[in-house]
């Protein structure tokens, strides 16, 4: 197993629990659901995060996470994620973040190309079926050249139908070492 897998926490769209960090919900279970102040994928500017990016990531993530596992304190745990994202990234990892047209953090996605390993993957609450989740996903399979591995929740019912419906197939279980919670483990062959 990868560092980065073994560090990870888990998104909320991972299994909204991907790895006690858990990165935000799916965005794209629902069209239908989506509201007028729900941002739309057509609208999204995708971008390598900036350094000044960074709180604004950890708040996305805990609005996220908290949002799918209420009964865990995710603001306790954002210090945790601060340092997560910095040293995935100092081992080569690749955050992108997806902003609206008033440049509002609206999801990004953490994950190591060479890895083929998927560590986060959070929209905010008020980007869920906007599209976002999918373009991020997107985005990181293009730049992932054999594709991706990711851990969910499995109790994430809406992230583990997310990943589904785009492609992703269960290919072992698992247990989150930081959460105890049980985790399936997917993966996604880079599409031809």
């Amino acid at each position: 197993m990868s560092q980065m897998a073994k560090k990870s926490l888990a998104s909320p769209l991972m299994g909204r629990r991907a790895a006690t960090l858990a990165p935000p919900p799916s965005c794209c279970e629902n069209p239908e659901a989506m509201n007028n102040e729900t941002p739309s994928a057509m609208d999204l500017r995708l971008r390598t995060r900036t350094g000044a990016d960074l709180e604004s990531l950890a708040d996305l993530w805990v609005a996220s996470w908290q949002e799918t596992m209420p009964a865990i304190d995710f603001g306790q745990r954002r210090p945790w994620f601060l340092d997560h994202v910095r040293g995935l990234e100092a081992a080569g990892a690749r955050t992108v973040c997806a902003f609206d047209g008033g440049d509002q953090l609206l999801g990004f996605v953490t994950f190591d190309p060479a890895a083929a390993y998927l560590d986060q993957l959070a929209v905010a609450p008020r980007a869920k079926g906007s599209g976002a989740a999918r373009r991020l996903l997107g985005e990181a399979l293009r730049l992932s050249p054999s594709g991706l591995t990711l851990d969910v929740n499995q109790d994430n019912a809406r992230a583990l139908h997310f990943y589904e419906r785009e492609g992703f197939e269960k290919i072992a279980e698992g247990i989150n070492p930081l959460s105890g919670l049980k985790t399936w483990r997917l993966r996604l062959s880079k599409r031809v």
